[in-house]
């Protein structure tokens, strides 16, 4: 896993995997939780892997989005 930039510094992510069709994201709780085309969508899971490279917004985005749609 990539360790999230937190451009922020209160963000509750720490660390993401950017796959062909999902995102995985470990939370600062240890917790890791997999986002896919599947569930959540591929609009939505584009878009995370937008925040999560720019290191800003993916807790924010998850919490009002997709927060149950995880694999």
């Amino acid at each position: 896993m990539e360790r999230y930039r937190n451009s922020g510094g209160d963000s509750g992510v720490s660390a993401y995997e950017i796959g062909s069709d999902y995102i995985r994201v470990r939370f600062s709780t240890g917790s890791v939780y997999q986002y896919s085309y599947r569930k959540a969508g591929s609009g939505h899971i584009e878009q995370m892997k937008a925040l999560a490279q720019n290191g800003a917004g993916l807790n924010s985005y998850i919490n009002r989005y997709v927060k149950f749609l995880y694999d």
